[in-house]
């Protein structure tokens, strides 16, 4: 009686490790699958200073105005990228602009390319951690606080028009609108791409 009761909690407990596996496997590629639904902004001020920071701010802005004119219509990242590798040219001159216009001359470097974001939330929409395409904009040194933001779909401003639903499936969707707090697996997930980057890092170093 004693062994038959050990074999079913040990037969117990592998059938929890499995589906807790089988949870974390499927939600870390239901993630890979909002990464790639997704185009960040990331922009880097000159420095930490006040007027700087505020630079930083004014750049952002001019960024995202640009953009989303640019993505009328764009119902995929692929359609977005393309129209920032298209456009680069004018989203260079409205972020020099803006930095001519605030009486400095830093250089502008912008650049679409693929950067490390944390889990981070944008309302009530929730993006996994892990390597997005993304829209770079340096500021002079860039060596300032950056600040990052949803670039497509375009939910960054509070006056965007754009609802989640018009973009997701609703697989992804659901994920999206996860509440980290209590989703251990967004944890997880930021944990493994984490150790991924650094692991990266270290071996192109």
């Amino acid at each position: 009686m004693v062994n038959h009761k050990k074999s079913l909690c040990i037969a117990l407990s592998l059938a929890l490790l499995v589906a807790v596996f089988a949870s974390v496997g499927s939600f870390f590629a239901q993630a890979k699958d909002v990464r790639g639904q997704v185009l960040r902004l990331h922009v880097l001020a000159n420095s930490d200073s006040e007027e700087d920071q505020a630079l930083k701010l004014h750049v952002r802005d001019a960024l995202l105005a640009a953009g989303g004119a640019l993505f009328d219509g764009s119902t995929t990242v692929a359609d977005a990228r393309e129209k920032l590798m298209e456009n680069h040219a004018a989203l260079q001159e409205a972020g020099e602009a803006v930095i001519r216009a605030s009486g400095q001359s830093y250089p502008l470097t912008i650049e679409v390319t693929e950067d490390y974001f944390d889990t981070r939330s944008y309302g009530e929409v929730t993006l996994p951690a892990g390597r997005y395409v993304a829209l770079r904009a340096v500021i002079g040194a860039g060596a300032g606080h950056n600040w990052w933001c949803v670039m497509f779909p375009p939910l960054c401003l509070p006056a965007a028009e754009a609802q989640p639903e018009e973009y997701f499936d609703t697989d992804t969707l659901a994920l999206v609108e996860s509440d980290p707090k209590i989703e251990v697996r967004f944890k997880l997930l930021e944990w493994a791409e984490n150790l991924r980057e650094r692991w990266a890092r270290a071996m192109n170093n």
